[in-house]
């Protein structure tokens, strides 16, 4: 069920405390039945409702019977009020509703079996009738179930059905409605009721129910329910709710008919829509002054925070500039230090250029010594030796080599055959062929030597000049080793070749 909120309740602050308290409890002691009625027959004049009273499933052994007045038309003491007409509606709504222990759903020990009305005087009332009492009572029945299976439940019930006939426990019944209306009593005790809507919600939190003192420019308030349903029942033993109520025959009698009813243009009360008016501007007034006090406070708060941001940039600034300036100094320490590093390093960088000029020298000087040592292995003399190096001073060492062991080669050969021919002839003989062998190697070797050392040159010496330059000299180096070889074939012609 939904009630409907109104504007003004939400401005009041009472919106959600409307939704959520759309019920109330209400208890009254459980009356025992035993055998027979609660409310005698010879009451009931109408045979319908005395039948429908005494149809239920009575005196079964495992069922404990009891009735109890669930609600009287009227005004309770919670300023609660039952209408005649919302509670006639009601009357059957408690029917095969759930009896269950201290309000606990999951802890059902029974159900509801039927209700009947009963006027004030004790007559009841048939639900066909169409002279409504103005004023009655709704009676509701019920049974507990008194036998169960487990021992533990069995001594519960028990202790709970004794406890019952000594009058300790109570009956509560649960009442949900969707909607209420203004119940007014004047001084003089004038019953009314104005319809709750947008004009009249201002009344709402003036309810008892919603934190209100119950009364308003000399009215006695009270809340009419309306769209009401009773929806289970409860054993208790004492009001488990605060806006529980005991129902006794004293609720006071509020009766009202269609005269009764006001609009809120009849609902003057004093000037209502004055003072109401009144109230307006002085709630308007209020929060003016509520709201110029809370733009000072805004103002200073923001005059506050924008001298401590204030404060806290200049803080800041200034811990920058110090930084600033240590970064700087740091800077310049460390451009006289690379400074230094540089000149550091261009003085390295002379020594070590001086020195390897050094050591291009040492080794140099050292490779004319090794290649003198070679050329004097080879039988050369210190002139010979002099004009050999700077003829072959362009050539590698492997190419040089060659050519040193070309030269030891021949240079072996010929002294091997003078050698070998002069071992056997006598002396004067050997003298005598030695001229003739002058004379002929004259003529025929000295060809044969020049072509035989052209060919070897060529194959044998230059063959390690041209697979060692190839791959080391780039190509505009070409002219220099054509020069070497021109010189190395040269110096062979002067002086190997002429000397052989």
């Amino acid at each position: 069920m939904s009630i409907k909120i109104y504007q003004s309740e939400i401005n009041d602050g009472i919106g959600e405390l409307i939704k959520s308290t759309a019920s109330v409890a209400y208890c009254s002691e459980a009356t025992v039945k035993r055998g027979e009625l609660a409310v005698a027959k010879e009451v009931i004049s109408n045979v319908d409702v005395l039948d429908r009273v005494v149809a239920e499933n009575k005196d079964q052994i495992d069922l404990y019977y009891l009735e109890s007045v669930l609600v009287s038309t009227g005004w309770n003491k919670n300023d609660d009020v039952f209408l005649s007409e919302a509670t006639w509606a009601a009357r059957n709504t408690p029917e095969d509703k759930q009896f269950n222990f201290m309000h606990d759903e999951n802890d059902i020990i029974g159900h509801i079996t039927g209700s009947y009305v009963l006027t004030k005087d004790g007559k009841a009332v048939a639900d066909e009738d169409i002279a409504r009492p103005d004023e009655f009572d709704i009676i509701t029945q019920g049974v507990l179930y008194n036998s169960w299976t487990g021992e533990e439940n069995r001594d519960r019930m028990s202790k709970i059905i004794a406890e019952i006939e000594e009058g300790k426990w109570y009956v509560s019944m649960e009442c949900l409605f969707a909607g209420f209306d203004y119940a007014l009593i004047d001084e003089k005790g004038v019953a009314k009721v104005l319809p709750r809507d947008e004009a009249s919600a201002f009344l709402t939190k003036h309810l008892r129910a919603y934190g209100g003192a119950g009364e308003y420019d000399g009215y006695k308030l009270g809340r009419a329910l309306s769209n009401i349903a009773f929806s289970g029942k409860g054993l208790v033993s004492k009001p488990a709710n605060p806006r529980s109520v005991i129902l006794s025959k004293s609720a006071a009698q509020f009766n009202v008919n269609s005269d009764s009813i006001l609009s809120i243009g009849e609902f003057k009360m004093s000037d209502l829509l004055e003072k109401q008016l009144a109230e307006v501007q002085s709630q308007l007034a209020q929060a003016k002054t509520e709201n110029e006090a809370i733009k000072a406070q805004i103002e200073e708060a923001k005059d506050k925070e924008f001298a401590s941001k204030v404060e806290t940039f200049e803080a800041a600034a200034e811990s920058s500039q110090a930084t600033i300036d240590e970064l700087n100094e740091s800077i310049k320490s460390t451009q006289a230090r690379v400074a230094e590093l540089e000149d550091a390093l261009q003085a390295s960088q002379n020594e070590l250029a001086e020195a390897m000029k050094e050591v291009d020298e040492m080794k140099k000087k050292e490779k004319m010594e090794k290649r003198k040592a070679g050329l004097a292995e080879a039988g050369l003399e210190e002139e010979e030796i002099s004009e050999t190096l700077a003829s072959f001073d362009a050539l590698n060492d492997d190419a040089f080599e060659a050519i040193v062991a070309m030269m030891k080669k021949k240079a072996g050969k010929k002294y091997a055959k003078d050698d070998e021919a002069e071992a056997g002839m006598p002396p004067e003989v050997k003298e005598q062929m030695e001229k003739k062998k002058k004379e002929k190697d004259a003529k025929d070797a000295k060809a044969e030597q020049a072509e035989e050392a052209e060919a070897e040159i060529s194959e044998d010496a230059f063959e390690n000049v041209e697979t060692s330059e190839a791959t080391m000299v780039e190509p505009e180096a070409a002219d220099e080793l054509d020069q070497a070889r021109a010189s190395v074939a040269d110096w062979f012609s002067n002086h190997v070749l002429k000397n052989k």
